[in-house]
């Protein structure tokens, strides 16, 4: 290809579509690379039509599942959806002996955009003045004031239903019409409130829309029809992925090239100015090295995809890799720590059920330090939770036949009531990626070899966050509680992050407070890479804010001709 761009964005996920429909609609021609496939929104890989009896094994679990994919089988049991996600065996990774890291990944285009939970909350100001408090991590070069108007500018354009809850640790979004809690959330949510005084349950934000605006609307995008099938793709384009939105605004400025199953290997760059001069592609399908030039390069490949880049594009003036002078790229690789379950039945409200498969939960922001003392550890987690009755479903896996175990299944269960927990684990720097010294991929990149682990501050945070559940339901007469306890590996909530951190110093840091690499001034990280911290909150708003802030710089500087 020898047409000329004017910015590469390399990756078109939650971020790296974002981008494109950003630098697109501001008069640059942009190339937008993708590694995996094709995916056509509405077209034949979505799964959203498919009814229960046409699954394969009727939707349940194979066990060859389970023993060949276990990294995926907790996050998307469904072997029909298997090609949408990459398997160990076709792309490997190494890590550190007794430090297990399960990173989920999928090559299409649209990226996990396809099949994120949706949720989409703010970080506050105490998220970003942590790492500068309590000394832990690179200090945030930028302030919630700084974000602010780019999380109202991105929430207008995907669409988020909530309401305003004005919880300090909890920044209110610009929202449409929220989803209803059922008759026991909002008995779990009175008596919460009333028993604890300072904690609040909250329906959770979710990027499923409501109430389309005009604009959404002339995207192709419909509303939400309920149905909780969002990680089988959204035919209605109601939740927000790459497909449903940002491609069609990006498309229709006449701006946009999109070109699959190319693999960005490494960048190369000028070693005067350190400006990026070209991006190496492999074609998949032919193996062809070809190289791509543009002003402007945003590399939003994922958390370890985008680090794993940066270090595999070493030369003579960069040895240990492109933007990481400070020697900091691959370090602070963290994600959120969980694990902890906590549910429960009740007997109260046997004669009320609900309609509609609403496509999110309820959610207990951040109350521990912050308000209420944490218990031996620093910042602090959320929980989110769903009240529910069983329905027919869970016959699926009970034996019997014929007419009693069919009435059996008529009338729905008893009440159960499920909380979650997400916290906020400790940004250190010797949790990292790396390039595996002599393992290689098919096409010759090496593998990424990870050495993560939670810490003890994250082990305290946990037992803290299962006396808090188990307390919650027995206050709102909840019996039968267990609290369930997994050993989550990093990786687990796929929330990864870290790996390129943005900061004021560029001796602890690689990006500037625009996502700017310090010493490559045409290159923008900003998907999770660029993140020092990230709250206990879902990360992907912010992630989206940040690009959104980083594009109307980088074009800025691109205009005044200083890039």
């Amino acid at each position: 290809m020898s047409e000329e761009f004017d910015a590469i964005v390399i990756g078109s996920g939650i971020t790296g579509g974002l981008a494109a429909k950003e630098l697109c609609e501001k008069g640059l021609k942009t190339l937008l690379l993708e590694r995996g496939r094709n995916l056509e929104h509405q077209g034949p890989d979505y799964l959203d039509w498919m009814q229960p009896w046409e699954r394969t094994y009727h939707g349940a679990d194979p066990e060859w599942y389970t023993e060949r994919h276990p990294h995926l089988k907790q996050y998307f049991a469904n072997p029909d959806a298997l090609d949408w996600f990459v398997t160990h065996d076709v792309q490997p990774y190494t890590s550190e002996p007794g430090k297990p890291f399960n990173w989920i990944r999928t090559y299409n285009l649209g990226g996990r955009s396809m099949f994120w939970s949706r949720k989409t909350f703010r970080m506050g100001e105490a998220d970003f003045q942590s790492n500068r408090s309590d000394g832990h991590g690179v200090p945030w070069p930028i302030g919630y004031a700084d974000l602010a108007p780019w999380y109202d500018y991105v929430e207008r354009f995907i669409g988020v239903s909530g309401n305003t809850d004005g919880v300090e640790t909890l920044p209110d979004c610009v929202v449409q019409p929220a989803f209803d809690m059922n008759c026991a959330e909002e008995d779990f949510r009175d008596t919460v409130e009333t028993r604890f005084p300072g904690r609040r349950v909250i329906i959770s934000r979710v990027a499923n829309l409501t109430a389309p605006t005009e604009d959404q609307i002339q995207l192709g995008r419909g509303q939400c029809q309920a149905r909780d099938i969002c990680r089988n793709g959204c035919s209605y384009g109601a939740y927000y992925s790459t497909q449903s939105a940002a491609l069609p605004a990006a498309r229709r400025t006449g701006n946009l090239t999109v070109m699959t199953d190319a693999i960005v290997s490494r960048l190369e760059s000028d070693p005067e100015t350190g400006r990026i001069k070209s991006v190496e592609v492999i074609d998949t399908n032919t193996r062809e090295v070809r190289r791509h030039t543009s002003r402007l390069v945003f590399l939003n490949a994922s958390a370890v995809a985008s680090a794993q880049i940066l270090l595999n594009s070493t030369s003579e003036n960069n040895p240990n890799g492109i933007a990481n002078q400070a020697g900091v790229v691959g370090c602070y690789l963290n994600d959120h720590c969980g694990g902890i379950g906590v549910r429960g039945t009740i007997t109260r409200f046997s004669d009320t059920y609900y309609f509609g498969r609403r496509p999110t939960g309820f959610y207990v922001p951040r109350y521990r330090n912050f308000g209420e003392p944490g218990e031996g550890y620093l910042r602090g987690f959320g929980f989110q939770g769903e009240a529910w009755r069983p329905s027919w479903q869970r016959g699926a896996d009970r034996a019997g036949l014929g007419a009693e175990a069919k009435m059996a299944m008529r009338t729905p269960g008893p009440w159960s009531i499920r909380l979650n927990m997400f916290g906020e684990s400790l940004p250190r720097r010797e949790n990292r990626m790396s390039l595996h010294p002599t393992k290689m991929d098919q096409w010759g990149i090496p593998l990424v070899h990870f050495d993560a682990a939670h810490g003890a501050n994250e082990e305290r945070m946990k037992e803290q966050a299962a006396r808090d559940g188990a307390a919650m339901l027995q206050a709102a007469g909840y019996d039968r509680i267990e609290i369930d306890r997994e050993d989550e590996p990093v990786g687990n909530k796929i929330h990864e992050f870290g790996t390129v951190v943005m900061g004021a110093d560029p001796s602890e840091s690689a990006l500037n407070a625009f996502n700017q690499a310090h010493t490559a001034p045409n290159l923008f990280v900003t998907d999770g890479a660029a993140m020092p911290s990230a709250g206990c909150q879902n990360p992907s708003l912010t992630y989206m804010a940040l690009t959104a802030r980083a594009a109307d710089y980088a074009v800025q500087r691109l205009k005044q001709g200083d890039l």
